[in-house]
């Protein structure tokens, strides 16, 4: 017997053997003895034909190993199929558990593999795989053949047992009884006695007892300044005595088998189909049957047979089954030790139309002195925006070289191949990925690239950017939001809505601190524009050569591009201009992800490319009057602005300048980071700034309908609810989350979650993810957090959107209300005012000498007398002759 035979026998778990009698001290003590080095080190260094193995749930399930459950200590063993293993790690690639042994697994000669469950952790883990046929062959053999192979060594160490009796010795003391009587308690005084009586009064006096709460005298602990004891060293002992428990269980342990079964369909013959198909009944039964055949046939049509009909029971009534959840659960985190180290999150944005894809802009976490100091540094650094699929948590999909740190960007609502982004030099910046959409797409389905890619490591590709605008007709600042214009219209030269007859975006707008709006165009200008056959032919030459491989999409504006509109910001009754930092208008294609979106032209004009798309002649071009031209703008200092993108004409010069903004609204103390529209409702702004956040309706002048208290954390973030109308995500400094319902409670948050140890630089929210409804969470410290938003924070009541209409309704009215009643005091204010300087500019009037004022109350006094007389005459009183008397 060879020694990986003898080791295989040892690793058969006794408690499938039958009960044998027990064995002395004696050969229990041999067998330590005899034992090798290699038996008393198995728990450190495991043999050379196992692989110990940390298998997950989701792995447990996936094979039929649940712990407990499917492998238990007394049925361990469980066959796995080489192909199931294979197509595991092909399908998850590093994060499938057998990936540590995928050469050992592709080598093995047979079929099935075998996984045996290590209840004990004999070698450190749950699980081990057995990697050798030999060793899987001798640990499925049944427990008698291995009780054969053991019963010669049992009788050759029963053979040599030799009991001994035990022999007592003299105690010998170590000096323990002088420790137990310095341990013992003696008294060192003699003991007080205190003799406690009652009154003579009150001996043998009745006693009547009765229930009460108010007597009762609390004697409460305090701190006693006069003194203190300092506890300068306490000994204790201990003795603990070990409970010893004497059991055993007996098992089958019955070995699992293979049983396999063979059938074949039951089938007629040619002769019986030929008759059947001739028979009266078949025909009698298919006329009988055809109508509700046909009936059956439109009803599938209508109605969804594969739908669930519980499931839509459980979303009418709006309560999930089972246990609800509220919290949101973080399903995924993304973070590059390279790429992501000492650095910042800026802009997060989820792929349109490839689920599973989100890309994030990393920024270095510096203030404006280190980078000075550091510019150098920064130069042999380049910029990335970075794309990041589920199946692989660990590596980036894909890197966007940016010329500077990018702070925003947006893909093309038209093209999602085309990418826009504004750097912090102020530059504006264009990617094309369309010859890398296949390698997102196959990350996401696990394709064929998966597989190729399993034995070789993988280089992440890397985008140059096709264009990127002149520093000197650009942004003088750090360009901080950038939107596309939708597809169903384009602005001329003067800010006029007009008709887009290619359907293709093709105009964006930014915002920076140097106080402007720009728009931009990608198409060339007239003035440079070529006929389209000389494109043609241009393009059907051959190309130049191209070592770093840019796309030739946007090469006609590379360092030439520059706005066609400049719209400024000048303040409100005084000098000076607004610093825009965010900024929504009415019909974006940002907001309206989930809400209504003007309908699309199925058919569109057949281009060859952006290069080859052309300013159309303003005699072309068809005014749209439906759309708005207003712009909400949020600027550095707190403000909101309320201003027109269209450019006014000067008569004089004859010069186009853009009109000042029409409001101008305090909203916040600092600057605001968050202008955001809401999906349901067009008219909707939510603002974010400082310690709080202001909800505002586009038409309502005099104020936010809904202002939030301030809060102890500065906000830094906020973002609507893509499912649910009443529903936003405000985030913090500190790294939590508030979430807020306006159904619920509109002076605190429903709900506060932390996510992170940094501040949250930006929320995206995604409804594409197949089942999942996930939230992307990025923070200060380069990690991107996608957590998934529970039941109750995505399913909408059926009536939420028309209560939430009904809410903003009530609080406009109330807005309106306040304001009349505010213009109604103002006005009795200036009145009160008036009369008083009224009062005080009329003139004195002059005294009157003393004897004027004693004939005019000796008037007045003859005058009562007279009124006196009359009056007691009337009530008979006064006569005549009394009168005549006095007279």
């Amino acid at each position: 017997m060879n020694d990986s035979e003898a080791t295989l026998q040892k690793n058969i778990p006794l408690a499938v053997m039958p009960p044998k009698r027990p064995k002395s001290r004696v050969i229990k003590e041999k067998e330590k003895k005899n034992e090798t080095p290699d038996e008393g080190a198995s728990e450190s260094a495991h043999p050379e034909h196992i692989f110990p193995l940390v298998l997950t749930s989701v792995t447990q399930e996936l094979f039929g190993c649940r712990a407990d459950e499917d492998v238990t200590g007394e049925n361990p063993y469980k066959l796995l199929r080489k192909e199931d293993i294979v197509q595991d790690m092909k399908t998850r690639a590093a994060v499938s558990d057998f990936s540590p042994v995928k050469h050992i697994v592709l080598e093995y000669p047979e079929d099935e593999l075998l996984l045996v469950f290590d209840r004990d952790f004999t070698y450190g883990q749950c699980f081990y795989l057995v990697l050798t046929v030999e060793a899987k062959d001798n640990m499925m053999k049944s427990p008698a053949q291995a009780d054969d192979d053991e019963e010669p060594m049992k009788d050759e160490e029963e053979h040599v047992m030799e009991p001994k009796t035990p022999e007592s010795h003299p105690w010998i003391s170590q000096g323990s009884e002088q420790e137990i009587e310095d341990e013992s308690l003696t008294h060192a005084r003699p003991r007080l006695r205190y003799k406690i009586s009652p009154l003579m009064r009150h001996c043998g006096a009745p006693v009547c007892f009765s229930d009460g709460n108010d007597g009762y005298v609390e004697c409460s602990s305090y701190e006693d300044k006069s003194f203190s004891i300092t506890r300068m060293e306490r000994d204790t002992s201990i003795q603990a005595s070990r409970d010893t428990t004497h059991s055993s269980t007996q098992t089958l342990w019955k070995y699992p088998k293979n049983m396999c079964t063979q059938y074949e369909p039951r089938e007629f013959s040619p002769e019986e189909k030929e008759h059947h198909l001739r028979s009266e009944n078949l025909k009698n039964f298919i006329t009988s049957v055809a109508i509700r055949f046909e009936r059956s046939l439109q009803q599938n049509v209508i109605s969804d047979v594969f739908c669930d009909d519980w499931t839509v029971l459980c979303e009418d009534d709006g309560v999930p089954t089972g246990k609800t959840e509220t919290q949101l659960k973080e399903y995924q985190s993304f973070m590059d030790l390279h790429f992501s180290r000492e650095k910042s999150i800026s802009h997060v944005h989820w792929h349109p139309s490839i689920s599973g894809v989100i890309a994030v802009a990393m920024t270095e976490r510096l203030s404006l002195e280190e980078r000075i100091d550091n510019s150098t540094k920064l130069l042999l650094n380049p910029s990335y925006i970075l794309f990041w699929s589920f199946t692989d948590p660990i590596n980036p999909q894909l890197q966007l070289e940016c010329p500077e740190d990018v702070l925003c960007f947006q893909f093309c609502p038209s093209d999602p191949n085309i990418i826009a982004g504004g750097c912090i030099n102020g530059q504006v910046v264009l990617w094309d990925i369309s010859a890398h959409v296949e390698r997102l797409q196959d990350t996401r389905s696990g394709g064929d690239n998966i597989s190729n890619n399993l034995d070789k490591d993988d280089v992440i590709p890397v985008v140059r950017y096709c264009a990127v605008s002149g520093i000197e007709n650009g942004h003088k600042a750090p360009v901080t939001d950038i939107q596309w214009l939708p597809e169903t219209f384009e602005l001329s030269r003067f800010g006029i809505p007009v008709e887009n007859s290619s359907r293709i975006c093709v105009q964006m707008v930014t915002c920076a601190l140097d106080c402007c709006v720009l728009f931009w165009d990608l198409r060339l200008p007239r003035a440079v524009s070529q006929s389209l056959t000389d494109v043609k032919q241009k393009s059907e030459e051959k190309p130049p050569e191209n070592p770093h491989g840019v796309p030739n999409t946007f090469k006609h504006l590379n360092l030439t591009w520059k706005p066609f509109i400049r719209v400024s910001l000048p303040k409100i009754g005084s000098t000076g201009e607004y610093s825009p930092l965010k900024f929504s208008f009415r019909d974006n294609t940002v907001d309206y992800i989930t809400g209504d979106k003007p309908p699309q032209d199925a058919e569109r004009e057949e281009v060859c490319g952006f290069a080859q798309l052309r300013v159309p002649s303003a005699k072309q071009q068809k005014p749209l009057e439906n759309i708005s031209t207003k712009l909400y703008v949020g600027t550095e200092d707190g403000e909101l602005v309320y201003t027109d993108w269209k450019m006014e004409k000067d008569n004089d010069s004859g010069r186009l300048f853009s009109a000042k903004p029409t409001h101008q609204f305090l909203a916040h103390h600092t600057l605001v980071n968050t202008v955001s529209r809401s999906p349901f409702f067009k008219d909707i702004i939510l603002t974010v700034g400082s310690f709080g956040f202001a909800i505002w309706k586009e038409g309502v002048m005099s104020g936010p309908i809904l202002m939030s208290a301030c809060s102890k954390v500065m906000c830094t973030i906020g973002h609507w609810s893509l499912t649910r109308p009443a529903l936003f995500f405000i985030g913090k400094k500190d790294g939590t989350i508030e979430v807020w319902d306006l159904l619920q409670n509109t002076h605190e948050p429903s709900q506060t979650q932390n996510i992170s140890t940094a501040s949250i630089t930006c929320i995206r929210s995604s409804s594409s993810c197949g089942k999942h409804h996930l939230l992307a969470v990025s923070d200060r410290i380069g990690t991107l957090h996608i957590l998934q938003i529970p039941w109750t924070l995505r399913k909408s009541s059926n009536n939420e959107k028309k209560n939430v209409r009904k809410y903003f309704e009530k609080e406009e009215e109330r807005l309106e209300y306040f304001e009349k009643r505010q213009i109604k005091h103002e006005k009795h204010k200036k009145e009160m005012e008036a009369e008083q300087l009224k009062k005080k500019t009329e003139p004195a009037v002059p005294l009157k000498p003393d004897e004027e004022l004693e004939a005019e109350a000796l008037k007045e006094y003859e005058q009562f007398l007279a009124l006196e007389k009359i009056v007691l005459k009337n009530m008979g009183l006064l006569t005549d002759t009394i009168d005549q008397s006095d007279l």
